[in-house]
């Protein structure tokens, strides 16, 4: 064999060998590609969970989630109950509603977390807020004396007066103070007090003439810190009654929000506005 047809040889096998060395690189890049596109990416928490509201036995805590990445399809919420210090923490039982728990006597002197478990198809992450304040023991309401009264002197609010204190309206205010026929509104206002002629902020004053049909009948109108209360009257088409009527007669009626119209510290009065239908 001459040495040219050997040469020639020697370089298409080493031609050979350099194609199959780079078929099995490129085959192993594929591969290795190929298993970078399916490996796990479970969920991962970019801001963590957080909890607003007030650690006080009663009051009601609301968790958030926070932000998540990795195409999350579930989550799982969970409150924790932690020592003082956020830690050594457990489940609280049924306590899976993000929306609200409420704080119990079990939780004070201890901390609450918000858990969240985030999933999707190649696993789940879990994560959780910081730590509350420590839970405090919820606040007693002051007691009401046995009077029913507060303590002290000039104004009060309906919520601290209790029986058996009464409301009384003590007080009529009319514009104009003589109704006659061209009068279209009469605007009144109602005096409450209680405890001794102390005015009563926000007592709610109804009142109606008598009889009806005459004027319309007003919402109720809430007493202000001065302890007055305004009510505004259209005439309708029964007014007036007579052409011998000398008044209007109004009932008018002081009352705390929540107890029976008829009940607790309400009272009722009547009361009149002078009319004259010769003017």
């Amino acid at each position: 064999m001459s040495s040219s047809v050997k040469k020639r040889r020697m370089l298409t096998a080493a031609l050979v060998g350099v194609s199959a060395a780079i078929a099995l690189s490129v085959g192993l890049g594929v591969f290795a590609g190929a298993g970078g596109a399916t490996s796990s990416a479970t969920p991962v928490n970019t801001s963590p969970p957080t909890i607003t509201g007030t650690a006080q036995e009663g009051q009601k805590l609301v968790g958030r989630r926070g932000q998540w990445t990795g195409r999350v399809t579930d989550y799982s919420d969970r409150w924790v109950r932690c020592d003082k210090d956020g830690g050594s923490c457990a489940n609280i039982s049924g306590a899976t509603n993000r929306y609200g728990y409420l704080l119990k006597g079990v939780d004070v002197g201890n901390t609450i977390r918000f858990k969240v478990e985030a999933k999707n198809a190649d696993g789940n992450t879990f994560t959780s807020s910081v730590p509350t304040a420590v839970v405090l023991v919820a606040t007693k309401p002051p007691v009401t004396p046995a009077t029913g009264c507060p303590a002290g002197t000039g104004g009060i609010r309906i919520a601290d007066v209790g029986s058996p204190a009464r409301l009384l309206i003590d007080g009529q205010q009319s514009n104009p103070s003589v109704v006659n026929r061209g009068t279209r509104q009469a605007t009144l206002r109602y005096h409450v007090t209680a405890c001794g002629g102390r005015p009563v902020e926000g007592a709610l004053v109804y009142g109606t003439a008598v009889p009806f049909n005459q004027l319309n009948i007003p919402a109720e109108a809430t007493t202000g810190s001065d302890g007055w209360a305004q009510l505004n009257f259209q005439m309708l088409s029964g007014f007036p009654v007579s052409g011998k009527q000398q008044l209007i007669a109004f009932f008018v009626r002081a009352r705390k929000s929540g107890e029976n119209t008829l009940g607790g510290i309400s009272t009722r009065r009547l009361f009149s506005v002078t009319l004259n239908l010769n003017s």
